[in-house]
């Protein structure tokens, strides 16, 4: 499974609770303090930053992984 993440960032407070959680390091926050995916192909869909984000500024669509 893999995850494509949306993330709003007028909600963002770069807390990187988010970031914290990502189990493969997919998310990080940037030089203005909001999170970003870095590593966007590296999402699994877990849905922990969704799960986490207070602000409910991150959300998972999953998508099946191609083959």
């Amino acid at each position: 499974m893999k995850g494509k993440i949306t993330i709003k960032m007028a909600r963002c407070k770069g807390c990187g609770i988010c970031v914290a959680f990502c189990p493969k390091g997919v998310l990080a926050v940037d030089e203005l303090g909001k999170v970003n995916t870095a590593h966007p192909d590296d999402c699994i869909a877990c849905g922990q930053c969704e799960l986490r984000c207070p602000d409910y500024a991150i959300f998972v669509d999953k998508e099946e992984a191609a083959s």
